[in-house]
């Protein structure tokens, strides 16, 4: 599926992913291809991308997350108290 990270400041990241793992406001939410139609409220956290390359993590403030046709919808709102790194984290 394929994966797109927005911020408001116009900073990104796209790629494919086998699974998403996104810190919902209720939970942590994973998100697998095929899954139905989805929009959930984002808490400031990480944000876990699977593919056949490995994995990738992202911390993220708060946002929103859209699934639809096989495409996870990730933006997150850069303007304020939270901080965005968009970059690959370092384990």
């Amino acid at each position: 599926m394929k994966v797109d990270i927005v911020a408001r400041s116009g900073d990104g990241w796209q790629g494919e992913a086998s699974s998403v793992v996104v810190p919902a406001f209720e939970g942590e939410l994973g998100i697998l291809d095929g899954r139905e139609p989805l929009l959930a409220v984002l808490r400031p956290g990480t944000v876990w991308v699977e593919s056949g390359s490995g994995e990738k993590t992202f911390e993220v403030p708060q946002g929103f997350v859209v699934v639809d046709s096989n495409v996870v919808t990730i933006v997150v709102d850069d303007s304020g108290e939270g901080e965005l790194h968009l970059e690959e984290l370092d384990d």
